[in-house]
């Protein structure tokens, strides 16, 4: 695996948007949702703060990590892999910069939240070390599929 790992580019955000998407359809279908033409219109602003982090193979972007800085945590709020890298064992690499990230900014933990239905994602997750904290509805009310909150100490 020849992967790169780096802090997304303004430039590069219409590759990181194809790469959600691509990734996230399935997903939000599973929930009964579509993506709209807007669904990740924060995208840019989370570029520019430097939340947002790819995978570069080939200088092609295959993987995309969406973050949010808390108190002393790293939030992983989108975590993509394009399709064609699904299986490879990417997530599980991005999961680990991440923890790089985090444990060089001194944050104490990594959280993030899935659906409950998502049972290869929690067990992917668990296999990286987080544990359920929680399970609850979303805050969003967009649809009543149970969440897992997962969080991991580093």
């Amino acid at each position: 695996m020849s992967f790169i790992f780096r802090t997304a580019q303004l430039a590069e955000c219409a590759d990181a948007d194809r790469v959600l998407r691509a990734a996230f359809a399935p997903y939000l279908a599973k929930l009964g949702r579509k993506i709209s033409a807007d669904y990740y219109k924060w995208l840019p602003a989370s570029i520019e703060r430097g939340d947002v982090f790819v995978a570069e193979q080939g200088g092609q972007i295959v993987g995309v990590a969406a973050t949010e800085r808390r108190e002393a945590e790293l939030f992983l709020d989108r975590l993509a892999v394009d399709p064609s890298k699904q299986g490879t064992g990417l997530g599980r690499w991005v999961l680990q910069r991440l923890d790089e990230v985090a444990r060089s900014r001194g944050d104490r933990t990594v959280s993030l939240v899935t659906a409950e239905m998502m049972d290869h994602l929690i067990r992917l997750y668990g296999s990286h070390g987080f544990a359920v904290v929680h399970r609850g509805l979303p805050d969003h009310g967009k649809d009543t599929h149970m969440r897992v909150h997962m969080a991991k100490a580093l």
